[in-house]
């Protein structure tokens, strides 16, 4: 099995697209995972003198330094000079204008791949506004660390917003690059109109190849452990469950002030931080909860979404009327979960009605794989 140090991302290939970019004004969707070693790929193409015209910021920001959901601001890079637009608030989708003189944009962004992490739907608007414009897109690829499983319910289409765009299940299993090539395919533009796409594929990379890392994607999954958990904990933001912003320990501990029972057996107190959880819930509160820390061996990997511990979570609170939110029927893609877990399904029982639907998405998927499975 190809081990991670074998793997050579998209943006490490620079002479398979500097020839695509080279003596065009082109645009970058990039943040802090956007590196070629210890260069931003900003950095590295400004001194190999390619014409930078924009910079464009997803949620998190250019440099990775904005908390979840903090509005990012459109400006000017302090580093480089460059001007920045953002996409990440109430402006999710380049005009007209923002694209305005550009003559090719390049993505590269790492993914860790589950349908609520917002960098595909980022993917979506920039494929949809450059289509429009005639502007072709490059995406360099880079590997999924959940790429070895699908797992999850389907989205309701009627639930759609920026924490699932698509008909794809929780786990979707694809890199960046396959995920683009199915938005295009499938036809999920507005008007099921087509973008010029161009993917530089991965090298040494298979959906079995372990990957680790090695920039944190966002302030709030700062290890293997948290990207590992993120797909099956990221429910409990729906929840009065905290996720362990504000802590340490981020997406890697879970608790409330309403949780009673023997599996709850840590606790927390959720402190304000000014990039990874300037609000957190319950902040300032004392928590209840569990601690995934003991997981956290060498090469640890999740196979499958746990909807056990959502499960159990809401079994053993005191406080279940205000125990889900709105937001889980975004995170869920639909009201079935909540409905489900109400009705005291059991984990292997709702599991069960994910079936058809992961079925049917494995046909799509199939077309648009670059890579071994």
């Amino acid at each position: 099995m190809p081990l991670t140090a074998q793997i050579q991302t998209g943006a490490e290939q620079l002479n398979a697209y500097l020839p695509f970019i080279r003596d065009k004004q082109i645009a970058l969707v990039v943040n802090q995972t956007s590196r070629i070693g210890c260069s931003h790929l900003v950095d590295t193409l400004l001194a190999q003198n390619i014409q930078i015209k924009t910079l464009f910021a997803p949620e998190h920001g250019i440099r990775g330094d904005h908390g979840a959901g903090e509005k990012v601001k459109s400006g000017v890079d302090a580093q480089t000079g460059l001007p920045i637009i953002s996409l990440y608030g109430n402006h999710k989708k380049p005009t007209a204008a923002d694209l305005k003189g550009v003559e090719l944009l390049v993505f590269d962004i790492q993914d860790v791949g589950a349908r609520f992490y917002t960098y595909i739907s980022t993917l979506h608007y920039v494929m949809e506004a450059c289509a429009e414009q005639n502007i072709p897109v490059l995406v360099l690829d880079r590997p999924n660390p959940n790429g070895h499983y699908i797992d999850g319910p389907m989205l309701d289409t009627a639930y759609r917003s920026f924490v699932g765009m698509h008909p794809v299940p929780v786990v979707h299993g694809m890199t960046i690059g396959e995920y683009a090539m199915m938005i295009n395919g499938e036809g999920w533009l507005k008007g099921r109109i087509k973008c010029e796409l161009a993917v530089i594929q991965l090298q040494e990379y298979t959906h079995d190849t372990p990957y680790f890392l090695p920039v944190a994607p966002s302030p709030n999954l700062p290890n293997n452990l948290s990207i590992q958990l993120y797909p099956s904990l990221c429910f409990f933001e729906g929840t009065s469950v905290s996720v362990g912003r504000g802590t340490a320990s981020p997406f890697q501990i879970i608790g409330s002030p309403f949780l009673k029972g023997n599996f709850w057996d840590t606790s927390f107190t959720p402190m304000p931080n000014p990039v990874a959880a300037p609000h957190p819930p319950h902040e300032a509160k004392k928590c209840i909860g569990h601690s995934f820390l003991a997981m956290d061996t060498l090469g640890f990997q999740m196979n499958s979404l746990n909807i056990e511990w959502l499960i159990l979570a809401y079994q053993s609170s005191s406080n279940k009327e205000l125990f889900f939110n709105d937001f889980l029927k975004k995170l869920a893609g639909g009201i079935e979960l909540e409905r489900q877990i109400k009705a005291g399904m059991t984990g292997a029982e709702i599991r069960a009605t994910w079936q058809e639907g992961l079925s049917q998405y494995k046909l799509i998927r199939g077309k648009y794989l670059l890579y071994p499975l």
